[in-house]
């Protein structure tokens, strides 16, 4: 049995009428803004983290087909969250940072060498129930 519509898709009104069908699927048609529509989109709602991480990502330099290994999310849609929030990334292409992905423990083990952390930028982000480590030379000589 199909689920009955109570609400227009655009100004949310009750007043609905059946207005064809399209595609196999029923069109309805809103009495209060006449805006004609069908069923709901179901689509995958991503969680907002996923967003974030994505962002947070470009921005540190990693590319879209990165950050969709990573994330597992499409690169086609963290393409879009940049155009979306109008996120531009700094005009810097001197450096390309490397990363790489650690358990908790690994992540301790790492932050006790000094050598690792002196004379570099590191940026750590949360990945799920891992870390990312993003490093780059911040002192280099040209």
């Amino acid at each position: 049995m199909a689920k009955k519509l109570s609400k227009c898709a655009r100004c949310q009104s009750e007043e609905l009428i059946k207005s064809g069908v399209v595609g196999g699927r029923q069109r309805y048609k809103c009495k209060s803004c006449g805006y004609h529509f069908s069923v709901d989109k179901v689509g995958k709602k991503i969680d907002d983290y996923f967003v974030l991480k994505a962002l947070q990502l470009y921005l540190e330099g990693v590319s879209y087909r990165e950050i969709e290994r990573l994330l597992g999310v499409s690169h086609v849609s963290v393409m879009n969250w940049v155009k979306q929030y109008k996120i531009k990334r700094p005009e810097q292409t001197d450096y390309h940072p490397s990363y790489r992905i650690l358990k908790r423990s690994e992540l301790i083990e790492l932050m006790k060498d000094e050598a690792y952390t002196s004379g570099k930028g590191l940026l750590i982000t949360e990945v799920g129930d891992k870390f990312m480590v993003i490093h780059w030379d911040r002192f280099r000589d040209r």
